[in-house]
């Protein structure tokens, strides 16, 4: 069968229905996820269970390559899921309990409260990021999309023309650092900050969009403190309620979002009491948004 999309939002997100996706797609059904993710950006699959990790991986894989390992701050006890290309989104130690207060896996999971975009410090950027619900708490957690197309399309010209050319540096240190956590010599090195645009243009559908992120902390060009308002004041606006839409999950939800054209945060829960684990697989854009001339 072929894929069909409900709008679940006026601008941003629809259920995407008709097509199994823990089965193997074929090339039409994957073009027509492809181009509803073009239209959409964000897309979820209402499946009732959650997909096994060779499921996940293997829908993935439809859309690109999945991001190579990268440093990630990890909890006390070590690594709980060691499957290669799976991202840990969970409050769970690797022993099954739930994480220490003060744990620094937890404590670095907290930024995912903030508004982001999946590997936007990296040097190549997430393309799309595919999220599975595996356990939920019985309230909280929801997560939440905003729109950078429709952002974009609602600045003034004035604005649009101030910021075309402006380059980002975007960290970990940034986002992270916020937050008050420390961070190892490995870290520091690990996480040194990358240059991104600061709007960028979709390579299919060819609209603008802004690339925004708790990660991006400096302007090149501009002093820090300007850079600093300059960022706040649009992603002041580019997360008003008409740009965003928000999932309340169910147990085998996933969702999948292009984070080139959106940004997305988490929402509280009480992650000291209930358990909470989403598996994310994510493929990478392929390319740098900015020149190598501009990173020299």
């Amino acid at each position: 069968m072929a894929p069909t999309f409900t709008p679940l939002h006026p601008v941003i997100a629809a259920e995407c229905s008709g097509v199994d996706i823990g089965q193997p797609l074929t090339a039409e059904q994957a073009a027509a996820i492809d181009a509803g993710m073009d239209k959409y950006a964000v897309l979820v699959f209402r499946q009732g269970a959650p997909l096994t990790t060779p499921q996940q991986t293997a829908f993935t894989l439809n859309f690109g390559e999945q991001e190579p390992p990268y440093t990630q701050i990890q909890a006390a006890g070590g690594v709980r899921i060691a499957e290669p290309g799976i991202s840990d989104i969970s409050n769970l130690a690797p022993d099954g309990g739930i994480l220490a207060r003060d744990d620094r896996k937890r404590l670095s999971g907290l930024g995912n409260q903030m508004w982001h975009s999946d590997s936007s410090y990296k040097e190549i950027p997430a393309r799309y990021s595919l999220l599975c619900a595996h356990v939920l708490p019985p309230e909280g957690g929801d997560t939440q999309f905003a729109d950078m197309r429709a952002a974009y399309d609602m600045l003034d010209a004035r604005m649009k023309a101030r910021i075309e050319d402006l380059v980002c540096e975007h960290s970990r240190i940034f986002s992270k650092g916020a937050l008050g956590i420390p961070f190892t010599e490995a870290e520091l090195k690990a996480f040194a900050p990358v240059r991104q645009r600061l709007v960028r243009t979709h390579r299919v559908t060819g609209r603008k969009s802004l690339f925004l992120s708790s990660h991006a902390g400096r302007i090149l060009g501009m002093p820090v403190a300007e850079a600093q308002i300059l960022l706040r004041e649009l992603t002041e606006h580019a997360t008003q309620r008409e740009f965003v839409y928000s999932h309340k999950w169910r147990v085998g939800d996933l969702v999948m979002w292009d984070n080139r054209t959106t940004m997305h945060r988490a929402r509280p829960y009480e992650d000291a009491v209930y358990p909470r684990e989403l598996r994310r697989t994510t493929v990478t854009d392929g390319v740098p948004t900015v020149e190598q001339q501009l990173a020299a």
